[in-house]
């Protein structure tokens, strides 16, 4: 029957077969359309949100680093000898503790940037959807 696996193709077989039958007050071309355009939604949202999770997989990897970056620095201050003093203990916790701070704000904005993206593309479709809705459900003039 149908021997493709291109989903476009796989879709153009399934318009053939089903604009051959006619029913009455139902424009299947028009369906099947918007069901296109639903899926081509769906694959958008898909992508948005890989790139989001590649974002946030970026963020943690060059927060790991900036942390290992900054221990290596320490290490090598305590073990030089001509190193100026180290700040006091205080100073280090509070520097560590505005760091992550900083760092989970990171986080949080790129996870909100990566739903809202998301969210944007799927509110557009179902907009979309409304108004196909709305027009097909005009009595015809």
């Amino acid at each position: 029957m149908m021997e493709s696996s291109n989903p476009k193709s796989l879709f153009g077989d399934y318009t053939k077969m089903l604009t051959q039958f006619k029913l009455p007050g139902v424009d299947v071309a028009a369906m099947l359309e918007s069901r296109r355009k639903d899926i081509e939604a769906l694959a958008a949202v898909n992508t948005t949100a890989l790139a989001g999770i590649q974002a946030f997989g970026q963020k943690q990897a060059e927060i790991l680093s900036s942390t290992m970056a900054g221990v290596q620095s320490l290490v090598a201050r305590r073990t030089d000898p001509e190193s100026k003093p180290s700040p006091s203990k205080t100073e280090r916790v509070q520097c560590a503790v505005y760091k992550t701070l900083a760092n989970a704000q990171d986080l949080a904005g790129t996870v909100y940037k990566a739903q809202s993206d998301v969210y944007a593309v799927l509110t557009k479709r179902i907009a979309e959807n409304v108004e196909e809705l709305k027009a097909r459900l005009q009595p015809e003039k």
